[in-house]
C-alpha cells in the first residue's frame, strides 16, 4: 500500500555514505527504500576514497549510496543508517535539493513515510 501524501511538495535531500563493499552498499540501500526512509537510493562504484583516520592517511575502495528522501524522513534515515552501517564513523552527508520537478516531488512524497 502506497502512503498518500496531500501537503505542499516536501523538501527534498540526497543524503549520501559509503562503504567497503558492493554487497554492504546494495544492502543499505535495500534497507532503507524496504523501511521507507528513502523513495529511492543508487550505488555506484568503486570509487577510491583518500582521508585521514587515526593519525594516518588511509585510501580505499568504497561504493557510494545516495538516497532520495525528504527533510521530514532525515534524522529516521540517518538512524537506520548508522544502526545498520558497520564503520566505527559512517559518512553521512545530506544535501537539500534546490530545484525539482513537481511531478518529482510529489512522487518523493508519496514514496516517504512521514512522521
Amino acid at each position: 500500500m502506497t502512503p498518500t501524501f496531500d501537503g505542499p511538495a516536501p523538501l527534498a535531500l540526497t543524503v549520501l555514505t559509503t562503504t567497503d563493499s558492493r554487497a554492504k552498499a546494495d544492502a543499505l540501500a535495500r534497507g532503507a527504500v524496504e523501511a521507507r526512509l528513502a523513495a529511492c537510493a543508487q550505488v555506484s562504484g568503486p570509487v577510491t576514497s583518500v582521508y585521514h583516520w587515526q593519525r594516518a592517511i588511509e585510501t580505499a575502495e568504497e561504493w557510494q549510496v545516495v538516497f532520495k528522501t525528504t527533510e521530514a524522513a532525515y534524522e529516521a534515515l540517518e538512524a537506520h543508517l548508522l544502526a545498520a552501517h558497520d564503520y566505527e564513523t559512517p559518512e553521512v552527508l545530506a544535501t537539500p535539493v534546490v530545484r525539482a520537478s513537481a511531478a518529482y516531488l510529489a512522487w518523493l512524497g508519496r514514496e516517504v513515510a512521514h512522521p
